[in-house]
């Protein structure tokens, strides 16, 4: 892939831009960042440059509808912040005000065009579709640069068709990402330990499958820990099980130890009878028991203590880690425990300790732990699973396109 740097003078020329700045909202404040400075670098090097940056951008889900609760200004508000400079938001994405916003501007500033999910053709499975409003992008542009990993994963309008239509670049942000990735798939200094956890299993077992062929130890954590204990042959209550996947599970454990591998289950659990996501609560108590002792009434919901240590063992004697998932509710704060557990464990690791974005990243800073903490925080979670899958990315394969 190109890098921004391979550009040569940018200086008046019309830089299109893809970010990632799908960010955590509460009403219309931003409650994580992290997504927004992870492209700092790129656009201020551009902007430095004397480009005018025209930043595309999506937050939420509006299914091709204009809806206000997703609109962008929040971000625009923010990033200005960030830049220290005015970043003026489009109010639609390829209409008129985007035209004028995009004519306005001089060497060296930046707009930020709406959500571009407002437009229902941007995740249009039909190519025909996409491509149109590709085309539509790229009348605001000269080049194109993909900087938002957190969507390399997805064939979408602004993600892989403007890439066939313009010169394009990879951002400071993918470089690294890919950079990252790539050691923890094809040169991680070992005992490399991968942490997974999380809720839907489904999500992680073609992960799973492709990260024993290079990790030595897996600590499956979180709901999707729930199956594999089942498919061990335990009982786990309430708590959260994929009945369809549980064949699938054993065969994952019988080739880890084929392979002469390791994989970590939970051996104590806290479960809950009664508690609510929405309100953040847990009704009556919270009782720690052994993986096989977990009553018919109860569910699950985070690692037990000596889960903790047995996890934390793990991952602060290894040389590399990989972490997506957290292993428990960590946002309702008695449920958090066994997700403080891991994250400290990454912090005092002294190898190479990768986050894999979502909400892992977002727990991490929650918990109040810096950036620099740990090795790299990842941007992109879905993406990030996917590369280490070992799937083509359709935003990066379009990249190495001449």
């Amino acid at each position: 892939m190109k890098s921004i740097h391979q550009l040569g003078d940018v200086r008046g020329q019309r830089i299109l831009i893809r970010c990632d700045f799908n960010v955590p909202l509460r009403g219309d404040v931003i409650t994580d960042d992290g997504r927004i400075r992870a492209a700092l670098p790129t656009l201020t090097s551009l902007l430095g440059a004397g480009a005018k940056v025209i930043i595309m951008a999506h937050l939420g889900r509006p299914k091709g509808q204009v809806d206000p609760r997703f609109s962008l200004a929040p971000v625009a508000r923010r990033l200005s912040e960030l830049l220290g400079q005015p970043v003026k938001l489009a109010r639609d994405v390829v209409g008129p005000s985007a035209e004028t916003t995009v004519a306005g501007l001089g060497a060296g500033q930046a707009a930020l065009l709406e959500n571009v999910r407002y437009e229902a053709a941007e995740e249009s499975k039909d190519d025909a579709e996409r491509a149109r409003l590709a085309a539509q992008y790229a009348r605001f542009g000269d080049i194109f640069v993909s900087d938002g990993f957190g969507v390399v994963h997805r064939k979408q309008a602004s993600v892989f068709d403007i890439a066939r239509l313009l010169p394009h670049a990879a951002g400071d942000l993918v470089v690294k990402e890919v950079s990252v990735l790539r050691r923890l798939t094809t040169e991680p200094q070992r005992p490399y330990v991968v942490v997974l956890g999380g809720a839907k299993v489904a999500d992680k077992l073609a992960v799973i499958d492709n990260m024993l062929k290079v990790a030595d130890t897996l600590v499956i954590g979180g709901g999707m820990a729930y199956t594999f204990l089942k498919a061990e042959g335990l009982e786990v209550g309430q708590s959260l099980l994929d009945q369809t996947k549980v064949a699938a599970c054993a065969e994952s454990l019988k080739a880890a130890r084929a392979a002469g591998k390791t994989i970590l289950l939970p051996v104590d659990v806290r479960t809950v009878t009664d508690w609510d996501f929405a309100s953040r609560t847990v009704s009556g108590e919270i009782l720690t028991v052994p993986v096989d002792q977990i009553p018919a009434d109860r569910q699950g919901l985070d690692i037990g203590p000596a889960t903790q240590e047995l996890f934390a063992r793990a991952v602060t004697g290894a040389k590399t880690v990989f972490w997506n998932g957290p292993v428990g509710v960590s946002e309702i704060d008695a449920l958090s425990q066994g997700t403080r557990a891991i994250a400290r464990a990454l912090a005092d690791c002294s190898g190479l300790t990768v986050v894999g974005g979502g909400d892992s990243a977002a727990a991490v800073r929650a918990f109040g732990y810096a950036d620099d903490a740990f090795g790299y925080i990842s941007t992109g979670g879905g993406a990030s699973l996917e590369y280490l899958e070992g799937k083509t990315l359709p935003g990066l394969a379009v990249l190495e396109d001449d």
